[in-house]
């Protein structure tokens, strides 16, 4: 899909092929390059991870979590429309505050834990057409821009673990590991709309 030089080809991979990938896929620990194309493809791609993110029923999806190793995630809160939006070459500013809340991540299936991140902030990026665009935000919003941008960074969910959790999801991190070693799958089934294992967003 990617070949990591800021361009997105969707010649080389069909998207009705492309899935959500789990920790430890080393493509996860990859710095995302930043999109210099804006293009039909880019477009087909936005489109495939609002599919796999509600798939899932997750709330935000960056693009490196599905393989395509270019800065681009998108994100609804709410399942409606209108609420979709997409952000590409996403960078973060203004970072105020300090929170605590539960975040789970569709990358780590299963791991649901408590991370502490600015209470609010502003992010610039492009939309598919390339058109700059700033927002301000607070809560939930501003906590799914940092944990997206995060994976375009490379980092994930388990780099913002305190060492209570750490101990507490080493069995499920075990298990990825293992899945992944063993090349099974390690995604759960789809759970059915509506319905979460916990009150903390899904990204």
């Amino acid at each position: 899909m990617s070949d990591n030089s800021g361009e997105v080809d969707s010649s080389c991979c069909k998207l009705d092929q492309l899935a959500i990938i789990c920790y430890p896929d080393p493509r996860l620990r990859k710095r995302c390059a930043p999109i210099t194309r804006f293009d039909e493809d880019l477009v087909a791609l936005s489109k495939r991870l609002f599919e796999l993110m509600h798939a899932d029923n997750g709330v935000g999806l960056a693009a490196s979590q599905v393989g395509a190793l270019v800065r681009m995630f998108v994100m609804n809160l709410t399942g409606k429309e209108e609420d979709a939006r997409v952000f590409v070459n996403p960078a973060i500013h203004d970072a105020q505050g300090n929170v605590s809340s539960e975040e789970g991540c569709l990358s780590l299936p299963d791991i649901h834990v408590d991370v502490r991140r600015a209470a609010q902030c502003r992010i610039t990026a492009q939309d598919v057409r390339g058109t700059p665009f700033t927002l301000e935000g607070e809560g939930l919003v501003c906590r799914v821009w940092q944990h997206e941008t995060d994976h375009l960074n490379g980092t994930l969910l388990l780099d913002r673990m305190g060492p209570t959790d750490r101990i507490a999801t080493r069995k499920i991190v075990r298990g990825l590991e293992d899945a992944f070693r063993e090349k099974k799958p390690a995604r759960p089934r789809v759970v059915t709309a509506g319905k979460r294992h916990t009150d903390g967003p899904v990204l």
